[in-house]
């Protein structure tokens, strides 16, 4: 018993210390006109708010506080739904916001969140029909060299009959490379041959004339 309780009180003591030092975490935000004004950027996350937890909404308020110009560009309030969003760099939108952790669908922006997690935080665009679809490529980041085929598959957050989550492929999609619509579309399965010519560190996007999608995010840097 005396053994139970000393490792117990390691494990609190570790828990104080991840708490006191902080994660780093990967944040992703793309703002009411569908644009990306975060992509994929590092930050040193600590518990904000006290509540002994670091969830996602303490990575979005620290996320705002190095990344964001002001001091309102962030709010989240409690309400009758639990702790949601109400500002997302600078825009109120009428509380219409998402987000993720992981690219799955989080229940709650108390949610703990882990060192190298990634959280994507948007604002819906279509405020009619709600049909924006969260996507995502099946990297976060790649390393190539210049002129180096790659591979990049994009998928879409959906459910099923059962409102089961699923997975599915998106096709007809155009990479969108530092914000300009290039050649490379996305086939049946999702699939995209990419080529980079030029050494540098790019934002790789998407956008269809089919869907209104979420812009993705990857980071490639190329040597």
């Amino acid at each position: 018993m005396k053994k139970m309780g000393m490792v117990l009180l390691a494990l609190v003591l570790m828990m104080q210390v991840c708490l006191a030092e902080g994660v780093d975490v990967y944040v992703s935000i793309t703002n009411c006109a569908g644009e990306i004004v975060l992509a994929h950027e590092k930050i040193a996350v600590s518990d904000s708010d006290g509540d002994g937890v670091i969830s996602i909404h303490d990575a979005l308020a620290c996320a705002h506080a190095e990344k964001y110009e002001g001091s309102d560009g962030y709010l989240a309030e409690q309400t009758e739904y639990g702790m949601s969003l109400v500002r997302l760099w600078g825009e109120e939108n009428n509380g219409s916001f998402g987000y993720y952790l992981n690219h799955a669908s989080a229940w709650s922006l108390m949610d703990a969140v882990q060192e190298g997690d990634h959280v994507k935080a948007y604002a819906y665009t279509d405020l009619d029909t709600w049909s924006d679809t969260y996507c995502y490529f099946d990297a976060d980041e790649m390393m190539i060299a210049a002129g180096e085929e790659t591979t990049l598959k994009l998928n879409a957050a959906a459910f099923d009959a059962a409102w089961n989550p699923v997975v599915m492929p998106v096709a007809g999609a155009c990479l969108v490379v530092d914000g300009v619509e290039s050649e490379f579309v996305t086939d049946e399965n999702g699939c995209v041959t990419l080529k980079l010519e030029q050494p540098g560190v790019y934002v790789i996007s998407a956008k269809s004339s089919e869907q209104v999608l979420v812009a993705p995010v990857c980071i490639v840097t190329v040597n």
